[in-house]
């Protein structure tokens, strides 16, 4: 904890201010991109993405899930993407899942979560059809399900009135990305043809 309070207490005095980069912020915000990822602490959008302040949007959520849309149980996730897209105008969604995910993972597991009830609850809202009990949970970075469960995120996303409306008429793009934690290599999906698979970037 002390680190973090010594170089917040540098950090105004520090490269990005003097050259005014973070003074331009009080202007308002424009980034092009929502990106909706994992709250795993090994997963740092900027980091990867080599952007900075102001240029992406970010929601993170345990295990990248985006719920379903509803007007009868709005969520600060639904609040988030509906900013996004209506106010911001961000031109393109990515949802990045990763390896090693300890949500998906439990998923694909079917462990006991009955002393997190919580994470329980949001993790049977949120899960992606095919993902409990699924065989390939043995291996440590359930990649594929991990995958897999990227793009249902995208489809949920697309049941999004305002998403929907900008997807119809071109002025959003959807992606999923796959993030490897112990490599940094970054893979998206792909349609060529018949033929889709996550493929490096």
């Amino acid at each position: 904890m002390q680190s973090l309070i010594d170089h917040a207490r540098a950090f105004s005095t520090s490269a990005p201010q003097s050259t005014g980069e973070l003074s331009a912020l009080e202007l308002g915000q424009s980034p092009e991109v929502l990106f909706i990822t994992c709250s795993d602490s090994r997963v740092v959008p900027t980091l990867f993405t080599g952007t900075r302040p102001g240029d992406l949007f970010e929601l993170r959520t345990a295990g990248n899930i985006v719920p379903a849309y509803s007007t009868e149980h709005p969520s600060g996730e639904m609040a988030t993407v509906e900013y996004a897209v209506q106010v911001l105008g961000v031109r393109d969604i990515i949802v990045c899942g990763h390896s090693h995910c300890g949500a998906v993972g439990a998923l694909v597991r079917d462990e006991d979560l009955t002393q997190l009830p919580a994470v329980q609850g949001w993790l049977a809202r949120g899960a992606s059809a095919g993902l409990m009990g699924d065989d390939e949970g043995h291996a440590p970075d359930v990649a594929a399900p991990v995958q897999r469960h990227a793009l249902a995120q995208l489809d949920r996303l697309r049941e999004y009135p305002c998403v929907a409306e900008r997807l119809a008429d071109g002025r959003l793009g959807l992606h999923a990305w796959y993030y490897e934690v112990h490599t940094g290599a970054v893979l998206a999906h792909r349609t060529d043809g018949d033929e889709a698979a996550f493929l490096p970037l």
